[in-house]
């Protein structure tokens, strides 16, 4: 009962988390590092450094160490000394997942006990190899997906609206099924199909209204006749095809499209790894900080050394010398910098403590929230605009998203797979359990 009680506050936290972070990112990207006193405010630069933001990240990253020996510590020295019924936050919080078999109970038994032959790795009970030594660089392959898929999305995220961003990133879901359909042999039914082709609309659509509305205008067409709404959408679409700001928006999305193949790469990487080798997750994500950080700091430098510090590249993406002078001299920038660090290990704890306390598609349906929060909070800062088409298209994404994760039945029981028609009319009797 006391691990239920803190699930409210463990689903509140990641949401928290969750629309600090791209707010955070958006609003660093906001900041004014060059030329600010110009009253042209066209002669304004703002912080365009994605290579420093994805260090940024791995960084907090990093930070799930802290959590992981905080446990260590408590679990040696402090738990042992409380009484048996007490549950403190950081127990009731993050407890590491046992890799044997699921259960919570201290495993004492040698690796040796279950492989009896001396030339094969020894192997837990669940047929799955300890992710140590040597073994844990395979975790630098999903590392290097990482890096590319946040880079190109702190890229496209300097063109579009922080929504905009964020309901993209919706095309994850597609890029999943898929790869798991090629290399993990997974199978999809039909209404899964219908799914992903619904999520394609829906990013289609927020990506156009990204393209034919700007943030500085309003456009209200709730009151328009269709044919009038047509014909304005078909004007700013010749309009938008004139104007550099479309062409950033569209830029945008489709880097931040893009960067999900590299995304869904690296989920399907791990979801790989971790049937094959047992580690807890925490862990996995501090691993995955550790190589980002040095693949990344190592790039960046042989990026500027290469580009970054000759003229063409100067003030550019790689110009990391210059990136890092203006963390350090615009406090905007820094404090940002240090918030997001903060933001990212927080949120990779507490989406990890509410998988680990309800379920993973419980985690995906609170993350579709946090879209929702992001749009609402971009709205009240006057940073964007409403957009109906954005609308149109958000709806598309929840409801693909939903469906392809079994948290919403299809339209047509036609859709579903034999077993699951049979099953259809016992499931509300079946009870709901979390845990």
């Amino acid at each position: 009962m006391e691990n239920k009680a803190i699930i409210p506050f463990l689903v509140t936290m990641m949401l928290v988390t969750g629309v600090c972070n791209t707010l955070l990112n958006k609003y660093q990207d906001m900041q004014c590092v060059r030329n600010c006193d110009s009253p042209n405010p066209k002669d304004h630069r703002h912080f365009e450094q994605p290579v420093i933001q994805t260090i940024q990240m791995f960084i907090g990253e990093m930070g799930c160490w802290l959590v992981v020996l905080m446990s260590y510590i408590y679990n040696r020295h402090i738990a042992s000394r409380l009484p048996q019924n007490q549950s403190p936050l950081l127990a009731g919080g993050y407890r590491p997942v046992n890799t044997a078999d699921g259960d919570e109970e201290d495993h004492t038994v040698e690796d040796s006990d279950f492989n009896n032959d001396p030339s094969k790795p020894p192997r837990l009970p669940d047929g799955r190899i300890r992710l140590q030594g040597l073994r844990t660089f395979l975790l630098a392959a999903p590392s290097c997906c990482d890096i590319a898929g946040t880079t190109l999305m702190n890229v496209g995220l300097l063109f579009v609206a922080a929504s905009i961003y964020q309901m993209t990133r919706g095309a994850l879901v597609l890029f999943v099924g898929l790869f798991s359909v090629l290399f993990l042999h997974r199978k999809l039914y039909l209404y899964q199909w219908l799914a992903l082709f619904v999520v394609v609309l829906g990013v289609a659509l927020v990506g156009l209204a990204g393209a034919l509305f700007d943030n500085g205008k309003n456009h209200d067409i709730d009151q328009e006749s269709v044919v009038a709404t047509i014909t304005l959408a078909a004007r700013e679409l010749r309009n938008a095809a004139e104007t550099p700001e479309a062409v950033k928006a569209v830029f945008g999305v489709v880097l931040i499209a893009a960067a999900q193949i590299f995304t869904a790469s690296q989920f399907v990487l791990e979801e790989w790894i971790l049937e094959n080798y047992a580690m807890d997750p925490l862990q996995v994500v501090g691993w995955e900080g550790i190589f980002g950080f040095s693949v990344t700091v190592i790039g960046s430098i042989i990026l500027y050394l290469t580009v970054g510090q000759t003229e063409a590249g100067r003030y550019g993406y790689f110009d990391a010398k210059e990136g890092w002078r203006q963390v350090l001299t615009h406090r905007a920038v820094a404090i940002s910098s240090m918030m997001i660090m903060i933001s990212i290990g927080g949120f990779n704890f507490f989406g990890l403590s509410v998988t680990r306390s309800v379920s993973a598609t419980s985690r995906s349906t609170i993350d579709t929230c946090r879209t929702l929060f992001i749009w609402l909070v971009s709205l009240g800062l006057g940073w964007e605009s409403f957009k109906w088409l954005q609308v149109a298209g958000f709806a598309l994404l929840v409801y693909g998203t939903f469906l392809f994760n079994d948290i919403i039945r299809p339209p047509l029981k036609a859709c579903l797979p034999s077993g699951l028609r049979e099953r259809e009319v016992l499931l509300p009797e079946e009870p709901i359990e979390h845990n």
